[in-house]
């Protein structure tokens, strides 16, 4: 999502410097790497240039921008959640935008608390961040 925010086409993409790709929210070294070296490679270099010059054209997929709600914002999860399971809410959080860690810290933007909450609770409490009950964090992501 955040390479096709950046960059237009494959032109723009197999120009860049690879310490641009590893600024790049959620783009680690290793894929950063990857990537700048697959555009590096002259094989894969004539490769884009035989299919541009047969005609073949890449649309821009646009992003409809709208719908991710939670650009921006970081979540933690303490506790049992009843609706679902941890890995599918994180995965709903980074559709929307969202960042989702494993620990608390000045910077998190919220915790959701579910059943039997932990040591997080107290952490994001001493911190100031905002506590969401299980009901509140599925609110905020229909």
């Amino acid at each position: 999502m955040d390479l096709a925010k950046k960059f237009k086409n494959f032109d723009d993409l197999a120009t860049v410097k690879l310490e641009e790709l590893e600024n790049i929210r959620d783009i680690g070294p290793k894929v950063a790497h990857s990537i700048f070296e697959w555009f590096s490679d002259e094989k894969n270099k004539k490769f884009l240039k035989k299919i541009k010059d047969a005609g073949v054209k890449v649309e821009r997929f646009t992003l409809d921008v709208s719908r991710f709600t939670l650009d921006g914002k970081s979540f933690v999860f303490t506790g049992e959640l009843s609706a679902m399971s941890r890995d599918e809410a994180k995965d709903r959080i980074r559709a929307l935008g969202g960042d989702a860690s494993g620990s608390v810290s000045k910077k998190t933007s919220y915790l959701v608390a579910g059943e039997n909450s932990g040591s997080k609770y107290n952490t994001a409490k001493k911190f100031g961040v905002k506590i969401l009950t299980e009901s509140e964090f599925l609110k905020m992501i229909k």
